[in-house]
C-alpha cells in the first residue's frame, strides 16, 4: 500500500468566499433556489404547498420534487404558468423548463424526548437520606437526585 501526495493545494478562505469563488457561487445558487421555493409556495393551492419542493437548478432546468404522482401530473398541466411566474423573479429569466420527480419527502422529526419524573415523596426520602450520610460524595449525589423531584 502506498500513499500518494496530491498535487493540488488547499485554497485560501478569502478566495473561496469571493463572489465569483466556489462558495460564493454555491451561496448565490442556494438563495435563488430559496426564492424559487417561496414563489412556488405562494402560487400553489393550499393543499399542495407542503408537498412540492424545489430540488435544484442545472442546465436551465428547475427540478421540482413531489411526494405524489398526482401532484406531478397537475404541475405538468400548470408548467407554462409556473414558468411565467419564475421568469418574473430576478435570476430566473434563463429557466427554460421544469423537470419533475416523484420522491418520498420525509421531514426530519426530532426523536421524542422522554423525561423522567420523581415523585415529591421520593425526593424527600432522598434528601433525608442525604442528611444522614457522612460521605460527602454520596451526600452530593443524593442531593442532586433529590433536586429532580416534583414540587408539591
Amino acid at each position: 500500500m502506498s500513499i500518494k501526495v496530491k498535487r493540488s493545494r488547499a485554497q485560501p478562505v478569502g478566495q473561496l468566499l469571493r463572489p465569483n469563488g466556489q462558495v460564493g457561487r454555491l451561496m448565490r445558487q442556494s438563495r435563488l433556489i430559496e426564492q424559487a421555493q417561496q414563489q412556488l409556495r405562494a402560487s400553489l393551492p393550499g393543499e399542495m404547498r407542503d408537498h412540492v419542493f424545489v430540488g435544484g437548478f442545472s442546465d436551465g432546468k428547475l427540478t421540482l420534487i413531489c411526494n405524489r404522482a398526482v401532484l406531478v401530473t397537475w404541475l405538468r398541466f400548470e408548467q407554462a404558468h409556473l414558468l411565467e411566474l419564475l421568469h418574473r423573479l430576478p435570476g430566473f429569466e434563463g429557466v427554460t423548463g421544469l423537470t419533475f420527480k416523484v420522491r418520498p419527502v420525509n421531514p426530519v422529526k426530532p426523536p421524542p424526548r422522554y423525561t423522567r419524573t420523581l415523585p415529591h415523596a421520593a425526593g424527600k426520602a432522598l434528601s433525608d437520606c442525604a442528611s444522614d450520610t457522612a460521605d460527602p460524595e454520596l451526600k452530593k449525589a443524593l442531593k442532586r437526585l433529590a433536586s429532580h423531584a416534583e414540587t408539591p
